[in-house]
């Protein structure tokens, strides 16, 4: 077997693996959660919702461009290993957390997925740069698209295990990690070359200091902003949120300063005078910074509200909801390659604009559908969205990587990175403020209004109208009725007819559905407005650039 297809298949099983991992968690986590015995109605539990959804990519947001620069100097193929055992290690303590644990194997998850995040960040900044390494430039469109293939295949089995797998036991979610981890490492031990690097230079203390910590304050006061603070569902008014924004500028002005001044520089800021690297991360930020937190809305739109509306219990949802998910992953599937074959013949301007633009379109089809949609209306618009997303990875990829030269390529993915991560945990901050904003204006009045209109008593309706939002939002994902909310004093004295109307699957549906979908489109309007900026930035990158350095 020629090199470049022996490193295309070691990569291929890191990303199936790793993005297998991010959805198989993601559709699994209500089954978690409840296994946890995690009550989302009790004070301050909707922060554990937050890191496990956030933490994975704050630590990534942190250290991708250090990790890159380490693969620079001391070979990619060895950093790369070290991405599958750390990866193998932290699934094996995942899967070890006690049923029943409460918030003490709540806290234990996020340690350990943090854990897990430094594994799977030195997968994803060195396989990028291995396959460019590999594939000569008239190639590597392919290479990446077939690769990005990969990471759909990897998608669509997270989707599909987790809900079977939840449904048995939810530690096996992590136990599935472990073969798929154990042979990929086996395999870059044994076939994957390993290169000298550039050497041990300085490691620019000070860049990896300022821009780790400035990343972290940023994101730490984003994540922050969404608990509820004093009297308000929000945190905005909380003076450690106040003050991680500051602190966070201070930091990247310190960077930049400091990069500017310093013999060995963390990355090279002048890269950034190069359009096709510094248009086409932009346009990658503006991407993922739209469609983050808008994908995990819809996740929640389908296991909180559509599927529970039409029958499905608690225990299928998961399943159900990644079965719905699939056409936006055959429509990637289907453009990935086709797009990245295209860019190595005509560049990527064209398509990765193109790709953004269907992106926008397919979001704003999104926001004329009612909170019980047409399915059949709702699964075309999510494979178009796919063919859209397909068409412009693939090829925006290839003319980030096409444009740096050999020895930058760890640290110049890791910058590529860490855009998109960035982008992503700003989504999610952002988005979630929009939603549990229109929450808080829409939610009591309704939720008293419907309340009341399913015959509950006014005590019971004045309750729950006065229940956090969050909580809410929490409750309908995990898919816990709010009947576990209510006082014993209360509870005991309810005839079992308010019971079961409050423990019923549609009841929740129905009071957070109207609210939800207008949190939901205000988001998508800011969503499609930023994916169109995204694509003039991407159009703005120039012509074909290519660096053709082996």
């Amino acid at each position: 077997m020629e090199y470049k297809w022996i490193v295309l298949t070691n990569t291929t099983l890191g990303i199936i693996m790793s993005s297998m991992n991010m959805y198989i968690v993601l559709i699994s986590l209500p089954t978690i959660f409840r296994g946890l015995s995690i009550n989302p109605f009790f004070p301050g539990e909707f922060v554990y919702l937050l890191w496990i959804l956030m933490g994975y990519s704050i630590v990534l947001a942190t250290v991708l461009v250090f990790f890159g620069r380490i693969s620079d100097m001391y070979g990619r193929a060895r950093v790369y290993t070290w991405g599958f055992i750390i990866f193998t290690i932290s699934s094996v303590l995942l899967s070890l957390i006690p049923s029943d644990s409460g918030n003490s194997g709540a806290l234990m998850l996020i340690i350990f997925r943090v854990i897990q995040a430094v594994g799977g960040g030195l997968l994803m900044v060195n396989s990028t740069a291995l396959l460019t390494d590999a594939f000569p430039s008239n190639e590597r469109g392919r290479a990446l698209g077939l690769n990005q293939i990969s990471f759909v295949v990897g998608s669509f089995l997270g989707l599909i295990l987790g809900g079977l797998l939840a449904g048995y036991d939810w530690h096996l979610i992590f136990v599935v990690n472990i073969p798929f981890a154990v042979t990929g490492m086996v395999w870059s031990i044994f076939k994957l070359k390993r290169t000298a690097g550039t050497g041990a230079i300085s490691l620019d203390i000070v860049g990896n200091l300022t821009l780790a910590t400035g990343l972290l304050a940023i994101s730490l006061g984003l994540t922050y902003a969404l608990m509820p603070y004093g009297n308000s569902s929000m945190g905005w008014e909380n003076p450690w949120v106040i003050a991680m924004f500051p602190v966070g500028a201070l930091m990247f002005l310190i960077f930049i300063f400091n990069e500017r001044k310093v013999k060995a520089p963390l990355f090279d800021l002048s890269l950034f005078k190069i359009r096709a690297f510094s248009y086409g991360s932009i346009a990658l930020f503006l991407n993922s910074l739209a469609v983050g937190a808008i994908m995990f809305l819809v996740t929640i739109w389908l296991q909180g509200i559509y599927l529970p509306l039409h029958g499905f219990t608690y225990t299928e949802t998961p399943f159900w909801a990644g079965v719905y998910m699939l056409p936006m992953l055959v429509g990637t599937v289907i453009m990935g390659p086709i797009g990245g074959s295209l860019t190595d013949k005509y560049g990527a301007r064209a398509f990765a604009t193109i790709g953004m633009i269907i992106i926008a379109c397919m979001l704003f089809a999104l926001t004329l559908l009612p909170y019980n949609f047409n399915l059949e209306l709702f699964e075309v618009i999510l494979f178009i969205t796919g063919l859209g997303s397909g068409l412009f990875s693939a090829p925006n990829t290839t003319a980030i990587m096409n444009s740096l030269r050999s020895s930058e390529r760890g640290a110049g993915n890791g910058v590529r990175m860490t855009f998109s991560n960035v982008g992503s945990t700003i989504s999610m901050a952002m988005f979630f403020t929009i939603a549990i904003t229109v929450f808080s204006i829409y939610l009591p009045s309704h939720i008293y209004s419907t309340a009341v209109s399913y015959g509950l008593p006014a005590q019971i309706a004045t309750f729950l109208s006065n229940l956090p939002p969050s909580g809410l939002l929490f409750a309908a994902f995990l898919g816990i009725n709010p009947a576990s909310a209510l006082p014993t004093s209360i509870a005991g004295d309810l005839p079992s007819k308010v019971i079961t109307i409050l423990d019923s699957h549609t009841f929740l549906p129905s009071v957070l559905g109207p609210t939800f979908i207008i949190g939901l489109r205000f988001s998508i309007y800011i969503a499609v407005v930023l994916v169109l900026i995204g694509a003039i930035f991407s159009y703005m990158r120039g012509k074909k650039y290519v660096i053709d350095e082996q």
